[in-house]
C-alpha cells in the first residue's frame, strides 16, 4: 500500500470536524451554516471509506433534521418573548394558572418568532451533522490506538459503547434476514420477541468474550509512580481542563474575546503536560501506530483555518454574521466568510477516497 493511500490519522478528522463546529457557533447566517453542511457533506461522500461506522453521517444528518423541526414546533405552540408584529397565524390559547407566567400554549405566531427559532435551531443541527461528519471519517478502533495512555482506559469503555449499537443492529438484520429465508416471522410482537431474545444474548456473548480477550492482554495494570507524580498530574489535568472550559467560554461569548484565546491556550499546554504525565502508569505499546503526516496536518490546519476566520469575522464583521430578526432582514451571504468555510473543501482533495475496508 503506497503512502497517500494509508487512511488518514483520525485525529485530523477529529480537529477538522470541531473546527467546523466552532466555525458554525459564531453565526445564525442560514446561508453560511447551510454553507457549512454543504462542506461537511461533500467532504463525507468524497472521503469516507466503505465501513460500518461511515453510516452515521445519515443517522446524524436526520437527527439534526428532527433538532429542527422540533424547535420550530416549539416556537409555535410555547411561543417567544422576542417582539413581533408581523402576525403569520393566531392559534386558539390555553389558559394557565398564576404560577406559570411567561409561558404560554397557543396564541399569536409572529414571523419574527419563527425567523429566530429557525435561526438557532439550525446552528444547534449544524453542530450535529459536523460532529457526524467526525463519526463518519473516523475509525473509533484506531482512534483509540492514538488517545495518550492516561485517556486508554476511558477510551476502552467509549469505543465499546459506541461500537455496541452499530453490532446491535448488524445483528438484526442478520437475524431477520435468516428468519425470512426460513420462512418465518420477521415482523410484529412474535417475530421481535423471537429475533431479540437471541440478539440480546449474542450481545452478552460479545461482552464476556470481550472482557476474558482484555483481561489476558494485561487490561488495567499500571506502573508504580511516586506520589508527588500522580499530585501533579492531578493538579496539571484538572486546571488544564477548567482553563480549556474557561477559553472555550471566553471565545463563545462576546465580552470574552480579550481572554478566550490565551486562558485556552494555558489551558490545552497544562492538560496535555498533564496527560503526559498520567501516562506513565499505562504500560501499553501500539503496534503500527498512526503518523500524523503532511495530510492530516493540511486537513486539521483547514479546520482550524475555518473557526480562525470566522471568529475574526464575528469581530469585525459581526452584522453580516447574524441577520436581522426585529424587523425581519433577508440574510446576505457575506463574500469572505463564505470563502473562509470554503477552505474546509482541503480533505476533499488531498485524501483520496479509499475504496477498501480500513484495518482495524
Amino acid at each position: 500500500m503506497s503512502e497517500h493511500q494509508l487512511p488518514l490519522h483520525p485525529g485530523a478528522w477529529w480537529l477538522w470536524s470541531l473546527a467546523l463546529a466552532t466555525a458554525a457557533t459564531r453565526t445564525t447566517n442560514p446561508l453560511l451554516l447551510a454553507l457549512l453542511v454543504v462542506v461537511t457533506a461533500y467532504v463525507v461522500a468524497t472521503c469516507r471509506a466503505p465501513t460500518p461506522w461511515s453510516r452515521s453521517y445519515a443517522a446524524f444528518a436526520k437527527l439534526a433534521l428532527t433538532v429542527l423541526l422540533l424547535r420550530l414546533a416549539f416556537a409555535v405552540l410555547l411561543g417567544s418573548p422576542l417582539p413581533g408584529t408581523h402576525v403569520i397565524v393566531t392559534l386558539p390559547q390555553l389558559p394557565l394558572p398564576d404560577w406559570a407566567q411567561g409561558i404560554r400554549l397557543g396564541g399569536r405566531v409572529t414571523l419574527e418568532t419563527l425567523l429566530f427559532a429557525f435561526y438557532d435551531a439550525l446552528r444547534l443541527a449544524t453542530l450535529l451533522v459536523c460532529v457526524g461528519a467526525a463519526n463518519a471519517l473516523a475509525n473509533p478502533s484506531r482512534l483509540l490506538k492514538s488517545l495518550p495512555g492516561a485517556l486508554y482506559e476511558m477510551g476502552v469503555a467509549v469505543v465499546v459503547a459506541l461500537t455496541f449499537a452499530p453490532n446491535l443492529v448488524a445483528d438484526v438484520h442478520r437475524l431477520r434476514a435468516a428468519r425470512r429465508l426460513r420462512g418465518r416471522p420477521d415482523t410484529g410482537l412474535r417475530g421481535l420477541l423471537q429475533v431479540g431474545l437471541p440478539v440480546l444474548e449474542g450481545a452478552l456473548e460479545r461482552s464476556v468474550a470481550l472482557a476474558a480477550a482484555m483481561d489476558a492482554r494485561g487490561y488495567g495494570r499500571t506502573a508504580d509512580v511516586p506520589p508527588r507524580v500522580r499530585r501533579t498530574t492531578t493538579a496539571l489535568t484538572v486546571g488544564g481542563l477548567l482553563g480549556v472550559c474557561a477559553g472555550t467560554y471566553g471565545l463563545l461569548t462576546p465580552e470574552g474575546g480579550g481572554y478566550g484565546v490565551p486562558v485556552l491556550l494555558a489551558g490545552l499546554a497544562a492538560a496535555l503536560a498533564g496527560l503526559r504525565l498520567g501516562g506513565r502508569r499505562t504500560l501499553r505499546t501500539r503496534y503500527r501506530p498512526d503518523r500524523w503526516d503532511v495530510r492530516a496536518w493540511l486537513v486539521a490546519g483547514s479546520g482550524i483555518a475555518v473557526a480562525a476566520l470566522m471568529v475574526l469575522a464575528s469581530v469585525y464583521d459581526s452584522g453580516s454574521l447574524h441577520p436581522g430578526v426585529v424587523p425581519p432582514a433577508a440574510p446576505a451571504l457575506p463574500l469572505w466568510p463564505a470563502a473562509a468555510v470554503l477552505l474546509g473543501l482541503l480533505p476533499a482533495f488531498v485524501v483520496p477516497s479509499i475504496a477498501f475496508k480500513e484495518p482495524s
